[in-house]
């Protein structure tokens, strides 16, 4: 099993068994002495979370549980530990399941360290495991202060300056506990969706997009909102719906972060829009392979204010290199609340481009070769492989890349005008489902 963008990920049971889980554990546990484990609402969670602990267990590892909390929170209570554990499948279908490893720092282990766990959990790593005596086995102990620690450092970090209405849609995720309390606490007033935990995410789905979100924008223009607030599953994404109903571009809500919060650098990924750049003309910005953990590597490396993806991750790297979705739901409320114009006049002078993002599936194997080779005959004026395969056109580009946590070929368009964008999309998704119609053809192997 390998590490997808963000941590290991699969259907429970059966991609992620417990059995798998205590490899990790064991794994993790190798050189680690202190690690802290927590998990979300998922129906697997604690199956798979105890099975890690045993693991950890089983090599001499002191452990503590904080069992149901956000992903941002496990990773800001890994401050006091050698590591910690987060189980989760974030904003995948509730069938899903997996495991998210964090250092200290809050950020999700780094390349190399991911290489060192997948040869461990592999079964070449057995040799090198070595089992603890009876008699160095340690009791799990419980820590239930993580949710009002973290709420305490953000409280220590934000304060508003008139009282917002925010609605907050949880989406039955791990962020119940915390974002509606916390803002709450810094002065709000808050109507709360789908904030009951519950791992069949009977509201919505995990993901929070468009078209699940239509609850939340009627909430907010009922209520008379000044924004709303919504989470995935673990709450390591936040997005935001503004004081007209409508849901914000990612990409213009990374803009708008990067106005506040860069001074110097920023980093984004590949995917990102041209938006940025405009916005921010006197900011470096640096773009890198989708993925936390890599907009985490390359902040660290590059000492960057700030970093984000169009998926709606922040990371705060004053806060936490963790992506910190409910950190920066309270930023957000604080920037808004220090003006008289509404969330929507602070948005509507970015400029507007035609953006089209779409995937298509697939099973067993594809040739990537293939759709490389094609897509590199389409008239391009510069070419990427950081991540993918990545074309530039005079007025728009394009970006064909596997998804790191389903079984995807995701493609993104960003064109001047609509017309541009659908001809090169429907190019470029003819030639990737074509090579994946080919490979799960039989008569052409």
């Amino acid at each position: 099993m390998k590490f997808g963008s963000s941590g290991i990920r699969g259907i429970a049971n059966q991609a992620v068994t417990s059995e798998l889980a205590l490899r990790i554990g064991r794994g993790v546990g190798a050189d680690r002495d202190r690690v802290v484990v927590g998990h979300d609402t998922r129906r697997a969670a604690e199956m798979i979370e105890y099975a890690a602990i045993s693991g950890l267990l089983s090599v001499g590892c002191r452990v503590t549980r904080v069992e149901m909390v956000a992903t941002p929170t496990l990773a800001y209570a890994a401050r006091d530990y050698d590591c910690g554990i987060m189980v989760t499948a974030s904003h995948n279908p509730p069938e899903y399941i997996g495991v998210k490893l964090f250092n200290s720092d809050g950020m999700a282990f780094d390349s190399k360290q991911q290489k060192t766990i997948e040869r461990l959990i592999g079964d070449a790593g057995d040799a090198d495991t070595k089992l603890a005596s009876w008699d160095r086995m340690h009791p799990v102990r419980t820590d239930g202060n993580a949710v009002s620690n973290h709420i305490s450092m953000i409280l220590a970090s934000v304060a508003i300056e008139k009282r917002m209405r925010v609605v907050v849609d949880c989406g039955c995720g791990a962020a119940s506990l915390t974002t509606p309390y916390l803002l709450r606490a810094m002065g709000c007033d808050v109507v709360t969706l789908n904030s009951q935990p519950d791992g069949f995410f009977p509201g919505r789905g995990p993901e929070p997009k468009g078209e699940t979100l239509t609850l939340l924008q009627s909430a907010v223009l009922s209520t008379n909102a000044d924004l709303g607030i919504a989470h995935d599953g673990d709450a390591d994404r936040m997005v935001a719906v503004d004081d007209q109903g409508e849901v914000v571009s990612n990409d213009k809500l990374l803009a708008f972060f990067g106005m506040h919060e860069a001074r110097k650098k920023m980093v984004i990924p590949v995917d990102t829009s041209m938006l940025i750049d405009a916005v921010l003309p006197d900011i470096e910005i640096i773009r890198t392979r989708v993925g936390d953990v890599f907009i985490a590597e390359e902040m660290k490396q590059a000492g960057a204010d700030f970093g984000g993806e169009p998926s709606g991750t922040w990371i705060f790297p004053r806060v936490s290199y963790c992506p910190e979705g409910i950190y920066a739901a309270a930023r957000l409320v604080e920037l808004l609340s220090r003006e008289d114009a509404g969330f929507s006049d602070h948005l509507s002078p970015m400029p507007e481009y035609e953006i089209k993002r779409g995937s298509i599936s697939y099973s067993g194997d594809i040739d990537g070769t293939r759709i490389e080779e094609e897509l590199r005959t389409l008239p391009s004026s510069d070419i990427s492989t950081i991540d993918g395969i990545r074309l530039g056109f005079d007025d728009a580009w394009a970006l064909v890349r596997p998804s790191g946590t389903e079984p995807l070929i995701r493609i993104t368009v960003e064109g001047a005008t609509s017309g541009v964008v659908e001809k090169l999309y429907h190019e470029i998704h003819k030639i990737v489902k074509g090579a994946i119609d080919e490979s799960s053809d039989p008569r052409s192997r």
